[in-house]
């Protein structure tokens, strides 16, 4: 009995053991994946098309990023939203809005509201939330997107994470580290929005999505399409240059 009793223990400890390496695998994994396109800093210059049953609009941008601390994101066309900036400093978002030449400050509860009338969310576009800090992950199993094959991977928030998502389930390629797919749920674990990578192009040296389309799943007709044309990763470029003093003036 007493030798029973001692293997169970030592069968559950290799369980827990087993689950604690799947978990560290994939953190290890989410954490590829996001630093992949993030790099340690970048410049991108991207179009985003807004797409609806009875019209379409398309905006061109400019981002510059750094660590999961700072972004700062730049419209440049149409003329009508030209100069409006969007700045991340840690967990805190503003907009600058040069129709009225002032900053105004995003709310925590304003995260998920549309950024610019898209269907990316404010959180979404700016990352204010860290998919590698604040939530769980574990490995549910292998699948095949888009001829790719890739671990699927459940992320749910850690307890008082400041975040907007009930669950995300994301789908990262096994040979390149590449998200690929990515769906997010409320809190009631219900699907609201996939997000899906195409045209792998080798960019700054590193293959990756270039074309990201957003589509919330109630709304037939609608989605959001994100282009990347050129990024420069791992770039020089200072804490000052994400400040609130330097929106009305980058360029």
């Amino acid at each position: 009995m007493a030798k029973l009793k001692i293997l169970l223990v030592f069968l559950c400890l290799l369980n827990l053991e087993a689950q604690c390496q799947d978990n560290l695998d994939a953190t290890a994994l989410v954490k590829k994946a996001d630093e992949r396109m993030r790099g340690q800093s970048n410049l991108a210059e991207m179009t985003m098309e807004i797409i609806r049953p009875d019209w379409s609009r398309t905006m061109s941008m400019k981002s510059w990023s750094k660590g999961t601390k700072y972004a700062l994101v730049l419209i440049q066309a149409p003329a009508k939203d030209k100069g409006t900036v969007s700045l991340k400093i840690d967990n805190e978002m503003w907009n600058w809005l040069p129709s009225i030449e002032r900053s105004i400050k995003i709310s925590p509860s304003m995260m998920m509201q549309s950024w610019m009338g898209s269907d990316f969310t404010n959180d979404d576009l700016i990352k204010q939330s860290s998919i590698v800090n604040d939530y769980k992950h574990k490995i549910l199993k292998e699948e095949i997107i888009q001829g790719e094959p890739c671990y699927k991977i459940e992320l749910i928030p850690k307890p008082d994470a400041p975040v907007v998502w009930g669950k995300i389930l994301m789908w990262i390629s096994k040979d390149l580290n590449n998200q690929l797919k990515v769906e997010y749920y409320d809190e009631g674990q219900e699907l609201v929005n996939v997000m899906t990578g195409y045209d792998l192009k080798t960019l700054d040296g590193r293959l990756v999505p270039t074309r990201w389309e957003m589509v919330p799943v109630d709304e037939e007709g609608k989605k959001t399409v994100l282009t990347y044309k050129d990024i420069d990763f791992d770039i020089d470029i200072r804490d000052s240059f994400f400040s609130k003093q330097n929106m009305n003036r980058v360029r």
